[in-house]
């Protein structure tokens, strides 16, 4: 099976780490911005890219990155599970685009057991705190994106907002 318990969580060098953060809704319609911003960040030194596994535009990034990775080398992509068996709750096609990025990912890291009502903020934190980059596709909605966002803007990591909205601030 492709997820190991690990019994120590592992910390990344932050300075060649970036992470993916984004809407559920993300459709995929600015792929072509994203593989820019992971091709940007790997030319200035990042090669982990650690993705939260999430429905939309966190899966969505980590289909690129390992897309990208037989032609940028060195480059890695660590799935960080917020709990076991979270796939489990996604829908039929969710689940195997779950299975795909898991199965093709340099590592995976399960945060939790089982899901508890913080386990996606534990997620969100570790993305951060472990990065010195975030590729985000923010519409400026409320929820978890924002949240990581707002931790990422807070530690001054460097943000690339693929969103399409010119007036779209990261300010809070």
């Amino acid at each position: 099976m492709w997820c190991k318990k690990i019994e120590t969580i592992i910390a990344y060098d932050a300075d060649i780490t970036a992470c993916f953060t984004g809407h559920r809704t993300y459709d995929g319609s600015r792929n072509e911005e994203l593989e820019t911003a992971i091709r940007e960040l790997y030319a200035r030194g990042y090669r982990t890219f650690l993705c939260g596994m999430a429905v939309g535009f966190d899966l969505a990034a980590a289909e690129v990155a390992l897309s990208l990775r037989d032609e940028l080398k060195g480059l890695q992509v660590v799935a960080v599970v917020p709990f076991e068996g979270m796939h489990l709750r996604f829908s039929e096609s969710q689940r195997a685009l779950f299975e795909r990025v898991a199965h093709g990912a340099d590592e995976v890291i399960t945060l939790a057991t089982r899901y508890s009502a913080s386990v996606y903020a534990l997620r969100n934190n570790y993305l951060v705190d472990n990065s010195t980059a975030v590729i985000a596709y923010f519409t400026g909605e409320k929820g978890g994106t924002a949240y990581t966002v707002r931790r990422a803007v807070k530690k001054l990591a460097y943000i690339i907002n693929i969103y399409n909205n010119p007036q779209q601030k990261l300010t809070f």
